[in-house]
């Protein structure tokens, strides 16, 4: 393991470290919606820090060329945590499991941290809601069944009449997700299963969104990734009174190659 996770310097067992890494993991992934959809380059390795973002053209006629590149910086999202230096005696000395509750909440900080620079950008670049240069259609009010399935079509029809073509996937908030489990045309079938019918990579609801938010995307290589530079790790800070400081951390950003490839919904 790398030397500037100082690991070997933690009152932790290999089996400790195995644990801890496990439950960040796992706190992680149930929390992610953005790398559920988006294509993932790397990990590059933490040495990344700066990597080339290509604007390309052509996409509708002549040529397809990258007509320049732009330089976008890799940032870090971090959460500190400490563990207790009772159960960390109690375990070595009584094979008491520690509790490793405070790393999982750390994870699930980072999780969220993640997706709300998918989402939202941060202070350096622009996420998939505020991006300059995505697309638009009008939405309409989905308390009435069947305006989200056709709100959809409405979108997909916009990107592929601008030569962005599927796979497509769809971001909403929590309360929009919600409205579409009901039955659609007086069937059985549940609306926002006819929505999965036209966007097969994929139908996602994020905290990071709310109210009206509503994105559909072109997921190809092509039109955006998530560049990781370190992805999700825990390193060992050192010793904080008698307890044991930790952080959980990771290194990326979101690299939009073509703007038009998102599709959001506006209110007139």
């Amino acid at each position: 393991m790398a030397d500037y996770l100082a690991r070997e310097d933690a009152p932790l067992s290999n089996e400790d470290w195995e644990k801890l890494d496990k439950i960040v993991v796992e706190s992680a992934r149930k929390r992610l919606v953005g790398r559920r959809f988006i294509n993932i380059t790397g990990p590059l390795g933490v040495g990344a820090t700066v990597i080339n973002k290509p604007v390309m053209g052509g996409m509708n006629e002549g040529e397809i060329s990258i007509k320049k590149l732009d330089n976008l910086n890799i940032s870090m999202i971090y959460k500190d945590f400490k563990l207790n230096w009772l159960d960390i005696e109690s375990s070595r000395k009584y094979g008491m499991p520690i509790e490793l509750g405070p790393a999982a909440a750390a994870a699930a900080f980072c999780a969220m941290k993640e997706d709300e620079m998918i989402f939202s950008g941060d202070h350096e670049n622009e996420g998939l809601m505020n991006a300059k240069g995505r697309n638009s259609v009008e939405a309409q009010d989905w308390k009435i069944t069947g305006n989200a399935f056709q709100n959809v079509i409405n979108a997909t029809e916009k990107l592929v009449s601008e030569g962005l073509y599927g796979p497509y996937a769809m971001a909403v908030s929590p309360s929009l997700y919600a409205m579409m489990h009901r039955t659609y045309g007086g069937g059985s079938i549940l609306e926002v299963e006819m929505v999965r019918e036209l966007l097969t990579d994929g139908v996602f609801q994020s905290p990071v969104l709310k109210g009206e938010d509503v994105l559909v995307i072109a997921t190809g290589q092509e039109n955006m990734d998530l560049v990781i530079g370190q992805d999700l790790i825990t390193a060992y800070l050192g010793p904080d009174g008698m307890d044991h400081s930790f952080r959980v951390f990771e290194t990326l950003v979101l690299r939009i190659k073509r703007p038009g490839s998102i599709c959001a919904f506006t209110s007139s």
